[in-house]
C-alpha cells in the first residue's frame, strides 16, 4: 500500500482516526494537568486540497466534504464539535459551512496543535525529507511543539515515557511495507513495556481481513492490558484492492471514549459508506 498522504488527505480514513484523536484529547484536557502528545508519523501538517496529488484522487469530498454536508444526528455532531470546529478554524472560518471552499485539511499536528493548551507539549516525527521540512515550517514559532526529523519507529522507543507521565502516542504508519503489521506490533510491545499507563492509537487500514485478524491476534499475545479496537468500513473488504476500512487500537483509553464511539462510528459508517458499510468495537484485552 503506497500512502503518500497528500493524496488522502481528508478521506474517509482521516475522518475517522481524526475524530477519535479528537475525543482522546477532550478527555485530556478535562484535567489541569499538562499533557504531551507524541506523533511517530505525523506527515506534512497541513495540505492543500487543490494541489496536484489531492486533486487527481479527490479523496477528501468522499471523507471530510461529505460529512460537513451530512445531517448528523444531535448526539453525533456534539461529539464530533471539537474535531469539526477545528478543521474550519484551520480554514479560517467559525464552522465548516458546505457553501464555503474548502481549502485545506490539518493533518493530525496541525489538529493537535490547535487543541493543546499552554501547559501541553508535542513532538511530532516524520522520516521523509520532503515531508519533514513541510512538517517543521508549519510548526515553526510554537515553543510547545518539536518537529523532529526521524523515522517514527525510532521515536516511539526514544520518547516514552515522557516527563509529564500523561498523554498519548499516535502512531500512524504509511504501510509501505509488507512488513508493516508485525512491525507495529513490535514497536507497540516495546513502548507499552517502557510505558505501560499512557495512552496508544494505532492506526491501520483494512484491506485484508486475515492481514487485519493476525495483527490483532500479534498483539494479543504480548500481554497488552485494556486493547480497545475500533473500526469503521465504508465499502465490502476485498483482498487486494482499495482500501475499505480504517482500524484503531487504543491502549488504555479514556474511560468514557467506548460509549461515545457506540455512538459516534455507525453514524460515520453511514456517512462516510460507498458501498454497505459498517463499524465495530471490541476489547481484544481487558484489565490484567
Amino acid at each position: 500500500m503506497n500512502y503518500r498522504h497528500a493524496f488522502h488527505a481528508g478521506n474517509f480514513a482521516d475522518v475517522v482516526k481524526h475524530a477519535v484523536l479528537a475525543r482522546i484529547i477532550a478527555y485530556l484536557k478535562e484535567k489541569p494537568a499538562a499533557f504531551r502528545v507524541i506523533d511517530t508519523h505525523a506527515g506534512a501538517g497541513l495540505y492543500d486540497l487543490s494541489s496536484a496529488e489531492a486533486s487527481r484522487t479527490g479523496e477528501w469530498r468522499g471523507g471530510i466534504g461529505r460529512l460537513r454536508a451530512a445531517a448528523l444526528p444531535p448526539q453525533a455532531r456534539a461529539l464530533l464539535a471539537p474535531y469539526l470546529d477545528a478543521v474550519a478554524a484551520l480554514n479560517g472560518a467559525e464552522s465548516l459551512d458546505p457553501e464555503e471552499t474548502l481549502r485545506v485539511y490539518p493533518g493530525s499536528p496541525a489538529l493537535v496543535r490547535h487543541w493543546l493548551r499552554t501547559q501541553d507539549r508535542m513532538i511530532a516525527c516524520e522520516a521523509e525529507p520532503i515531508a519533514a521540512q513541510a512538517l517543521t515550517s508549519s510548526l515553526r514559532g510554537d515553543n510547545r511543539i518539536k518537529a523532529i526529523a526521524i523515522d517514527g519507529y525510532t521515536a516511539l522507543n526514544a520518547y516514552v515515557p515522557p516527563k509529564e507521565r500523561r498523554g498519548l502516542v499516535l502512531t500512524d504508519p504509511p504501510f509501505e511495507q509488507a512488513d508493516e503489521f508485525a512491525r507495529l506490533a513490535d514497536a507497540l510491545g516495546v513502548a507499552y513495556r517502557k510505558w505501560p499507563t499512557g495512552i496508544y492509537v494505532l492506526w491501520y487500514p483494512i484491506k485484508d481481513v486475515r492481514a487485519v485478524e493476525g495483527f490483532g491476534r500479534n498483539l494479543v499475545r504480548r500481554g497488552i492490558a485494556r486493547m480497545l479496537r475500533a473500526e469503521v468500513t465504508v465499502a465490502a473488504v476485498r483482498a487486494g484492492e482499495k482500501l475499505a476500512g480504517s482500524g484503531l487500537i487504543l491502549v488504555n483509553p479514556p474511560w468514557t471514549l467506548e460509549a461515545e464511539l457506540a455512538l459516534l462510528l455507525p453514524a460515520l459508517a453511514d456517512i462516510l459508506a460507498v458501498e454497505k458499510g459498517g463499524s465495530q468495537i471490541d476489547w481484544l484485552a481487558g484489565e490484567k
